[in-house]
């Protein structure tokens, strides 16, 4: 077993990952290490799934982008989560491509952005607080006032 997969293992068996769980703020999808696709529970009973690359984990920050399961491919731009002021921000599809989120605890988005580390310190990645830290970010974004139900199911 790699590294990687102990810490996924050790993450996804740990209290503050299955809390979130039983709170139904997220539900693991799949496991391939060093992949993890995980439901991301939203207001209006909407759920988005999300494709985290976690390569050298828990060390490296993870990226994450919306996830389309069903075609194992990235969610088509119009299947992101929707919305206005902070929600509008993180969900960019046209943010690098749509390979990541744009968020301070994004291994892709942080480039760049040395200002976000005294902005936004809360989110910047902590190895300690693990996965579990982008998915309350994530589901805190996708119940906020912030987000809009979607129009178009997501995948």
């Amino acid at each position: 077993m790699t590294p990687d997969e102990r810490a996924f293992g050790a993450e996804i068996a740990s209290g503050r990952f299955l809390a979130g769980v039983a709170r139904g703020k997220w539900r693991l999808f799949s496991v391939e290490c060093p992949v993890l696709v995980i439901s991301v529970s939203a207001r209006e009973a909407t759920a988005f799934r999300c494709r985290f690359e976690c390569q050298n984990y828990p060390e490296t920050p993870p990226t994450a982008r919306p996830w389309d399961s069903q075609r194992n491919a990235p969610a088509a731009p119009e299947h992101w989560p929707k919305g206005t002021g902070r929600v509008a921000a993180v969900f960019r599809p046209d943010w690098k491509g749509g390979s990541a989120l744009y968020l301070p605890c994004d291994r892709l988005s942080i480039d760049g952005h040395s200002n976000w580390r005294t902005e936004y310190p809360s989110m910047i990645w902590n190895p300690d607080r693990g996965i579990t830290q982008y998915l309350e970010i994530v589901h805190e974004l996708l119940t906020s006032r912030d987000y809009l139900p979607p129009t178009v199911s997501p995948t």
